[in-house]
């Protein structure tokens, strides 16, 4: 069962993302003039499917992270709205944040196809107000974990001078 929702993740990671993941044998295929296989897509749910999550939000309006959640069957929807939950931005109608706890629910309705999100404050305080937001902290781990740049090249021309290998002084 972990398995599967680790490869839901992923799939859906890679579906938020817009990238495709090729498979190999796509790939043999394409090479031998065969179409390739239609990438994975997230199917939209049959049935009406509620996700719910807690959410602590920094001064800045940025949720730092998810303390709790209500998921549904379907596994990809719960990937797709927890990385929604993690993205996400509270802010008052005039543009305030308030930093504290949030309920963050999402409603899919099979008919229109439509997600609707609902945000509603628990309680106002009581969290890091300065905690770098998620996406933030998941930025710096992600530079971290990055090879290190290639030496910048030399200032000159990376070739050899051609009068020098000539042996024309001219």
């Amino acid at each position: 069962m972990k398995a599967r929702r680790a490869a839901c993740l992923v799939a859906a990671a890679i579906w938020l993302a817009g990238a495709t993941a090729v498979p190999r044998s796509d790939a043999r295929a394409a090479v031998a003039g065969k179409p390739p296989a239609r990438p994975f897509m997230p199917h939209t749910p049959t049935t009406a499917v509620h996700t719910e999550f807690v959410v602590e939000v920094n001064r800045k309006g940025q949720v730092t992270r998810v303390r709790s959640g209500k998921s549904c069957p379907d596994l990809a929807f719960n990937a797709i709205t927890y990385g929604n939950a993690l993205q996400a931005f509270i802010r008052t109608a005039d543009g305030r944040s308030i930093s504290g706890l949030y309920r963050l629910s999402y409603d899919f309705d099979p008919k229109t196809k439509k997600v609707a999100r609902t945000v509603a404050i628990i309680q106002k305080g009581g969290v890091d107000p300065n905690r770098l937001g998620a996406v933030d902290e998941m930025a710096l781990v992600s530079a971290r974990h990055r090879p290190p740049a290639a030496s910048p090249a030399p200032a000159g021309s990376p070739l050899p001078d051609i009068k020098a290998i000539t042996g024309h002084r001219h």
